[in-house]
């Protein structure tokens, strides 16, 4: 193992600058026997850095090779497996577990010690040594020849100092000097021996020679001893005197000290002194108009305002710690506490009195007003409260029990006031609606309306109706007096030699000036009276953003469901609350007065409610623009649910009245009631709804009324006797379509498109089933030609059918002579005439599709004569040109 170690040294650490401490022989466990060695080195050089090498030996020679190096720190765990037994198995816990056999357990425990050695020397215990012997990891004691060259050599290398270039030119001059003392080492020796005798004894004779100098210095430090002594003699006099002097300056820093903090705390009092002077000081002339000052006059106002202004900033001043406790100060806020209460209550009463005679003021007025249809204004009454305004802020923010006490009498005395203005202002707009004027009309109009009543129940001649939508009855109708419009005959009414339908019109204009007028009236008075109490009450009114109080509206079966304020926040400021429940509080009365008025309209005419849908919906979109949570816009929306419920029942109503028309089986349908009234209130929604915000109300509307007048017109054609069903079709989609046409209702285009090809079909099979009559038995020949074509038959062989040859054919021919088709088409345009109304004037229309479909037919024969009897020379006893000989002769003579 000795020479194998050298060998290790030599060819593998020595050129490495490292030394070999220690080796073990190992191979793997549990695998193929390879035996290899587990090296621990040092480095020569500073810092030294021990390393666990394992070498191995090369398969191409006999020469060893390193393959794996790792730093001792790097080394976790050594397990010897155990510490009682001899075993050669030990595991290094390095970047992984490796587990070793050593060739024998001596090896193992000479490289365990060696390690825990290098571990104690440069490590500092670091490394842990499991099942390890205690007697192995004891320093002291030598385990064999590898633990004698770990302790020694280190220690040599710990003491091993290298010689510095002096040191080295010193010894070489010596080894010059004695040519043989590499020779000769003995005689070397004893040359130095006797060179350092000769040192030794010339040191003693020059310590012996420098006694006498000694003395001399041992002389001159006794004197000089001396003279310190005098020196701390004379500094000690000089403390005593320089001590006596410090005492006296001592007492002078004090008294000085003493005169600056005197000094200081007057400046401060004084400081303070002048702060309460200069805070808490109120004149005299702000006393006195706080006590005495004119409330009624202007200049008066503004000197109380300012008293009050001096006396708030007194009473507000923030007072340093310990002011509250000077009785001074006490005395002085209690006097401006009792000057703020006193003031306080003056102005209170003095505003009470003011809210008093404004109302006994503005009830002189109302006879005035009462006659126009207008409300008093207010703003006078505004003006001369708004200088009031700064004291009422003063009042808030020092008395605020009398402030409300203010506010909660204000807010009485307003209330009764504008409900006897708002009151007076409604009588006067229902006095105007239901003037003598219209009642005259009422009475005038009540026969007419009995008399179209009568006619209703007992036959409908189908000339012209009317859709009232306002009652379920026409009994309840004329009672009411809510569809005075023209009547079922045509009839003028004698009035002034004006008709039901112009009255109609005037008295609507009339109605919709006046609620125009009451919402433009009551729309200012409300806006004036919301800012004027911000300002005077001093509350803010800030819209904020994204808050909206759109009433949802949805339509359900005709129906309004509709959530109060769906838009406004939960946290609503207090102020703003305080401005809608005083405006509330004060006009409660103006939203049951315009139910009221609503009511009367919607009850003198039921197609109001259109005029009243419109202005209102425009007056809350107004509202709304200027401040969505106002009270105006709330007491609007609110009115407009009731406005819409009303448009809403005036359409169910027409629908219903659609459903329960009933015609006579003894005269002419013509043009429908309901057809006729739709156009009317097609024509007139048009007029009032142009431009308006709430179009889509009337759209809807429109839709459910076209599609019950299509219904119902299809179920009065089926139920007509009289009249052909085709005729009722035609006549009356030509009038809805003529109607549709005419107003261009965006909304209704596929209603319309539907109405015109209702018209069309209706007209082609009238015609074709009225053209079937005139040459009853050519038609029907000519069916049984066309059967036996439709069999197979050949069309050139018809003519040797019995039934359809040529003599028959010339025989059926002969039947109709030009006269005889002449006085064939008289009798259709008589009877044709009979089916259509004057009123829709069709007549013409509908004859001259008769004349193009009878020439049509007259075609069609020409070629089956042409096509099915060739050559027989058998033609019409008249031509193309006779037929419209006759046409036109027929349309002249009547």
């Amino acid at each position: 193992m000795t020479a194998i170690k050298h060998a290790l040294q030599r060819d593998i650490f020595t050129p490495n600058d490292e030394r070999l401490l220690s080796i073990v022989n190992v191979c793997k466990a549990g695998k193929k026997k390879r035996n290899c060695f587990l090296c621990a080195t040092v480095t020569t050089e500073r810092p030294v850095q021990v390393n666990v090498v394992k070498v191995k030996k090369s398969d191409k020679g006999d020469f060893y090779k390193r393959q794996t190096a790792w730093a001792l720190r790097d080394l976790a765990v050594v397990d010897a497996k155990d510490a009682v037994k001899e075993n050669p198995e030990f595991d290094l816990h390095l970047d992984k577990v490796y587990k070793w056999v050593a060739s024998s357990t001596a090896e193992k425990n000479t490289f365990i010690s060696c390690i825990w050695k290098l571990n104690q020397r440069y490590l500092r215990k670091k490394i842990d040594f499991v099942n390890v012997s205690a007697q192995l990891l004891e320093e002291s004691v030598p385990s064999g020849e590898n633990q004698s060259v770990a302790g020694g050599d280190e220690e040599a290398v710990d003491e091993y100092q290298e010689l510095n270039a002096r040191e080295e030119q010193d010894i070489e001059i010596m080894m010059e000097g004695c040519e043989y003392a590499i020779s000769n080492a003995e005689a070397f020796a004893e040359k130095l021996s006797r060179e350092l005798q000769v040192l030794d004894g010339a040191n003693i004779q020059s310590i012996m020679a420098s006694e006498k100098q000694v003395n001399i210095l041992m002389t001159l430090l006794d004197e000089a001893l001396k003279e310190v002594d005098q020196i701390e003699l004379k500094l000690s006099s000089y403390e005593e005197m320089l001590q006596s002097v410090k005492e006296q300056m001592d007492q002078i820093s004090e008294s000085n000290h003493l005169i600056h903090l005197s000094n200081t705390n007057n400046v401060k009092l004084l400081s303070e002194i002048e702060f309460l002077v200069n805070h808490m000081d109120l004149a005299k002339g702000h006393i006195k108009a706080l006590q005495e000052g004119d409330l009624a006059s202007s200049r008066g106002i503004e000197a109380c305002t300012n008293a009050a202004d001096a006396l708030l900033q007194c009473m507000n001043v923030a007072l340093r710690p310990g002011h509250d406790m000077l009785y001074a100060v006490k005395q002085q806020q209690q006097r401006f506490s009792d000057l703020r209460e006193q003031f306080a209550r003056r102005l209170a009463s003095h505003l009470n009195n003011v809210f008093v005679q404004q109302g006994h003021d503005q009830s002189s007025t109302l006879a005035q007003h009462s006659i126009e249809l207008t409300l008093p204004n207010h703003h006078p009454f505004h003006r001369d409260l708004l200088r009031y305004a700064k004291l009422m802020e003063w009042l808030k923010s020092t008395e605020y029990g009398k402030y409300e006490g203010l506010t909660k009498n204000y807010m009485d005395y307003l209330s009764r006031l504008y409900e006897r203005e708002i009151k007076d202002f409604f009588e006067v707009a229902k006095i105007k609606m239901t003037g003598t004027t219209k009642e005259g009309k009422k009475f005038a109009t009540l026969p007419r309306k009995e008399s179209a009543v009568k006619q209703e129940t007992e036959s409908l001649h189908g000339s012209s109706g009317k859709l009232t939508g306002s009652t379920s009855s026409l009994n309840k109708l004329s009672v009411q007096g809510s569809g005075n419009r023209r009547s079922q005959s045509s009839s003028l009414l004698d009035m002034g030699n004006m008709s039901a339908s112009d009255l109609d019109v005037a008295d609507r204009t009339k109605f919709d000036k006046i609620f125009e007028q009451v919402l433009s009236e009551l729309e200012p008075l409300c806006l004036a009276e919301q800012d004027f109490i911000s300002k005077f009450f001093k509350l803010q009114q800030h819209q904020s953003m994204g808050t909206t109080t759109n009433e949802a509206e949805e339509m359900d079966g005709g129906t309004l469901s509709r959530s109060h304020n769906s838009g406004v926040p939960q946290a609503i400021s207090s102020e703003k609350d305080m401005i809608r429940q005083m405006m509330i509080k004060i006009f409660r009365c103006i939203e049951p007065e315009l139910n009221n008025l609503i009511a009367l309209g919607d009850k003198i005419d039921s197609f109001n409610s259109l005029y009243m849908l419109v202005k209102m919906s425009h007056h809350v979109w107004t509202a709304q623009n200027v401040d969505p949570a106002s009270f105006l816009s709330t007491t609007l929306g609110n009115v407009l649910v009731t406005v819409k419920r009303n448009f809403d029942k005036c359409i169910s109503n027409q629908i219903k009245q659609m459903e329960e028309v009933k015609i006579s089986k003894k005269s002419k349908v013509g043009i429908l009631t309901f057809v006729a009234e739709f156009e009317e209130f097609a024509a007139l929604a048009e007029s009032i709804f142009k431009n308006a915000e709430r179009r889509g109300d009337l759209d809807k509307a429109y839709i459910k009324l076209i599609r019950s007048v299509f219904i119902n017109v299809e179920k009065v054609a089926n139920e007509s006797q009289k009249t052909p069903r085709d005729v009722v079709m035609m006549e009356n989609f030509h009038r809805i379509f003529a109607t549709l046409s005419r107003l261009k209702i965006s909304c209704l285009e596929a209603e319309k498109k539907e109405a015109k090809q209702k018209y069309t079909d209706h007209l082609q099979s009238y015609v074709i089933y009225s053209l079937g009559q005139p040459l009853e038995k050519l038609n029907h020949f000519f069916e049984g030609v066309e059967a036996r074509v439709a069999q197979g038959i050949r069309e050139e062989e018809v003519s040797y059918q019995l039934a359809f040859n040529k003599q028959e054919l010339r025989k059926v021919i002969k039947e109709y002579p030009g006269k005889e088709v002449k006085k064939g088409l008289d009798n259709l345009y008589k009877k044709v005439d009979k089916h259509l109304c004057e009123e829709e004037n069709l007549l013409q229309v509908v004859w001259h599709s008769m004349q193009d479909e009878f020439i049509r037919q007259y075609k069609h024969f020409e070629g089956l004569i042409a096509r099915c009897y060739p050559g027989s020379g058998v033609t019409m006893e008249f031509t193309i040109q006779d037929i419209l000989d006759y046409c036109s002769s027929i349309a002249q003579s009547h």
